[in-house]
């Protein structure tokens, strides 16, 4: 096991419901079981707050809190697009170089890729709020 994605996961600030959330999405990892539950308040285009709720392994959990913690004062277009790109980060020849989503290459790299299904759960599961 990875330290740093323990570090991570162990970073829990956002692991919580939030009141009154605009927008609110679930998704269900159907490989291993893994659950996520996204709460967002989204005012202006914009995400004021991010809580999340999972029953998930360790590699899910600090995937939700490096997101979480990005998404905050983020506009809802980037954030497609960074979701969008998701998957690609994974391969060597796709690199993360924008300076905002550089804390992402701690968890996204290929040395991850067999947990890849489980560290893109959050990010599907917000990609069905901000794609609207």
């Amino acid at each position: 096991m990875d330290l740093e994605v323990l570090s991570i996961a162990a970073n829990t600030d956002n692991n919580r419901n939030i009141e009154n959330p605009t927008h609110v999405s679930k998704l269900k990892n159907s490989v291993c079981g893994d659950e996520i539950k996204i709460e967002l308040i989204l005012k202006n285009e914009k995400i004021l707050d991010f809580g999340y709720l999972d029953k998930s392994c360790v590699y899910c959990q600090a995937s939700a809190s490096l997101l979480s913690k990005i998404s905050i004062n983020n506009q809802k277009k980037k954030l497609n697009d960074l979701c969008d790109k998701a998957e690609l980060y994974f391969d060597d020849n796709v690199k993360i170089t924008e300076k905002e989503w550089v804390s992402l290459k701690k968890l996204i790299k290929k040395e991850n890729v067999n947990k890849k299904d489980c560290i893109l759960l959050p990010f599907k599961t917000l990609k069905k709020i901000v794609s609207t």
